[in-house]
């Protein structure tokens, strides 16, 4: 278990890397090198645009991915999607600006995302189930939630080779060249991602399928389409709180309040590094008293904490800033955490990789991909942005709703909701054996 979730982790965190150094490009430079006939705000919210891409190509990885997980095994996903991910982010990093190539760089950049996108969409369903799947039922939230920890070592990876750049090269030599180094550096992260995978075996799960679903995409939208919708409006703030103190916040803290580059991405990389280390122990909270407890939890907390966050930010302090982050940052991955193992716990084995990763990356859509131009377009009076304090609290609300209307999933809990699953069966099967 534990070389499966370091494999697990290390391709997560190599995807995110990838996924993560293009939003801190587009907070920082992609507006005036890509966008440079627009205005400082409007050129923001173009390289937001194509940033918010990536989100909407997601659902379709996990619908191409799913299919392959779900008819042909979770391991031929895990190689596919971080091989196109890192193609993509490498491709970036050679697109020319729109003063050498016009109009068609900012096209690129959109197509290079959007092949972003569809990566990432299939490495969680592929990631996340090669450890749900081998993992004991007792502690399959902790084995689980390893590849959850991949997105904060990416974040951390991708602003930290952006720290390091701003802060040793000039204003100018960071736009014009020094941005494009971390896109170039995924291609070597993605070859050592593949090699730590080569020796990964498929999970017992799938190998007892004796008939993978033909169309498993059908199969999911004919009989689990609510549990799809639910679990992606559950979902939506996780990704909204999250898109928000990485990359509107980065944005904002640096135009509009003066906040150096070094500062921001120090007070956001420290809240980060804070959570990732968080996220085992959110996860045996879950094996212990259940997923949806932690769910209905973390959602209550960002819904309290999303005015007092903005108002720690709009002081431009450092310290004020991180630990309005930090609590944020808390209660998302109070909710993340557990989720690796409840979304494959809902579906049962010949849909799950589909049905799982859709509904993971149908949140995205809703949370992600809006959340930064959203806030930046309400961010642009004088005063504090409180409008974006209002749309937080809105989505956490609506997530909170959505968590309330879905089952519990702790194998212990199971018997008396009446459900019927893989994870079911499998702790069925230990149960019997131990006894």
């Amino acid at each position: 278990m534990a070389r499966l979730a370091a494999a697990s982790l290390a391709g997560t965190a190599v995807e995110f890397y990838d996924f993560f150094v293009y939003g801190t490009a587009a907070a920082l430079v992609l507006g005036p090198l890509f966008f440079p006939t627009f205005s400082p705000l409007a050129g923001t919210l173009a390289a937001f645009g194509t940033f918010a891409v990536g989100f909407l190509s997601r659902p379709l990885g996990s619908v191409l991915f799913g299919h392959i997980g779900d008819r042909y095994g979770r391991r031929p996903v895990m190689f596919g999607s971080l091989l196109l991910t890192g193609a993509a982010t490498v491709l970036v990093g050679c697109v020319p600006s729109y003063a050498t190539l016009g109009a068609a760089a900012p096209a690129l950049l959109l197509v290079l995302r959007f092949l972003q996108g569809l990566g990432l969409g299939g490495e969680w369903g592929g990631a996340v189930l090669l450890t749900a799947e081998h993992a004991p039922a007792a502690r399959r939230g902790l084995w689980a939630s390893f590849p959850q920890i991949g997105p904060a070592v990416g974040f951390l990876l991708a602003n930290g080779v952006m720290l390091a750049l701003s802060a040793g090269l000039s204003g100018a030599q960071f736009q014009s060249w020094g941005w494009r180094v971390p896109f170039w550096a995924a291609g070597l992260l993605a070859a050592g991602g593949l090699l730590l995978r080569r020796s990964l075996v498929e999970t017992p799960q799938f190998r007892k399928i004796t008939e993978p679903a033909r169309l498993p995409l059908a199969e999911v939208l004919r009989g689990h389409w609510r549990l799809v919708l639910l679990t992606a409006g559950a979902l939506a703030v996780g990704y909204a709180v999250f898109y928000t103190v990485s990359t509107w916040a980065l944005a904002y803290g640096t135009e509009r309040l003066g906040v150096s580059r070094t500062a921001m991405l120090g007070s956001i990389m420290a809240a980060v590094a804070i959570k990732g280390a968080a996220t085992p122990f959110a996860a045996m909270l879950g094996d212990r008293y259940g997923r949806r407890p932690l769910c209905l939890i973390g959602c209550a907390v960002i819904a309290l904490w999303m005015f007092p966050m903005v108002a720690l930010l709009q002081t431009g302090r450092p310290v004020s800033m991180f630990l309005g982050f930090l609590v944020a940052l808390l209660a998302f991955i109070t909710i993340f955490a557990v989720i690796a193992a409840y979304l494959p716990e809902l579906y049962e084995p010949r849909v799950r990789c589909t049905g799982a990763a859709v509904g993971y990356n149908l949140a995205g859509v809703l949370g992600g991909a809006l959340t930064p131009i959203a806030a930046t377009a309400m961010s642009g009076g004088s005063g504090p942005p409180w409008g974006v304090a209002a749309y937080l609290t809105g989505i956490a609300l609506l997530s909170l709703l959505c968590f309330a209307m879905l089952p519990e999933t702790l194998p212990a809990r199971r018997p008396e909701q009446g459900l019927a699953g893989p994870v079911g069966e499998a702790a069925a099967e230990e149960e019997g054996a131990t006894a």
